[in-house]
């Protein structure tokens, strides 16, 4: 863990004030600056965020693709874990590169490319509460009788404790059932599966529509028009398929 070599380099397992850990790796860009992210210090030293040094994968040596020779994996937005890690360093301040202080931002839907101010705006971490449906698939013509629908759900902030699914494009609900073990309190580091069966008439035309609910309740926007930002991110309205019910 990181949090074992940054104890085991002297650093303290708390820091009053603000500190961060920021990673730099060794691709660069057109102009030679290397890739670089940071996490909060807090977030690095904790023994339940299980920040991860990485240089292997599934008991082999991590492929190159993935980050060799080392990775931090951090289990937050994937612009903060660093592939190709050569530097690890605290420091009082965020990573000055540009991927931390002008990219992986939020804005509101009013901020245009000529409005954009990219110092007003905290790095994205956490993600929100999402999910989405990965059976039936768009445009399938399903049986009539018992529809078995599938998907994954996530949030950054923490466990998904409810996926609810609606066949008739979220007029009525049900509730899915959450797949595997409940992960431990404050590790829910995979993503929840889930699904459900509801009997289907012939002939039907189906919208399926998810949306999950974490811990602290928060639960995914029915569209992304209140949502929408001018780089695209943070994009988690309700996902929708629709399907056709066969005779």
């Amino acid at each position: 863990r990181l949090r074992d070599v940054l104890l085991q380099a002297g650093f303290e397992a708390e820091r009053e004030g603000e500190w961060h850990v920021c990673f730099e790796g060794l691709d660069a860009d057109a102009g030679g600056a290397p890739y670089g992210a940071s996490i909060p210090y807090g977030r690095a030293v904790s023994p339940a965020a299980d920040v991860l040094l990485a240089y292997e994968m599934n008991g082999e040596e991590l492929p190159r693709d993935h980050g060799f020779p080392l990775r931090v994996v951090v289990r937050v937005v994937g612009a903060r874990s660093v592939k190709w890690l050569q530097r690890v360093a605290v420091s009082p301040a965020e990573s000055p590169s540009h991927w931390q202080q002008n990219d992986y931002k939020g804005f509101s839907p009013c901020v245009d490319w000529d409005t954009v101010d990219y110092s007003a705006a905290p790095a994205i971490q956490e993600l929100p509460v999402q999910s989405a449906i990965t059976h039936p698939r768009p445009g399938a013509a399903v049986p009539a009788g018992e529809l078995t629908v599938k998907g994954y759900a996530w949030s950054g902030g923490g466990e998904v404790v409810r996926v609810d699914v609606s066949l008739d494009g979220g007029r009525t609900w049900q509730v899915a059932r959450l797949a595997g073990e409940r992960p431990a309190p404050g590790r829910a580091w995979a993503w929840a599966l889930w699904e459900l069966q509801a009997p289907v008439a012939a002939g039907a035309e189906l919208e399926i529509v998810c949306k999950a609910v974490d811990g602290s309740y928060n639960v995914q926007p029915d569209t992304v028009a209140p949502i929408w930002n001018l780089r695209g991110v943070l994009s988690n309205a309700w996902h929708r398929v629709r399907v056709t019910v066969g005779h």
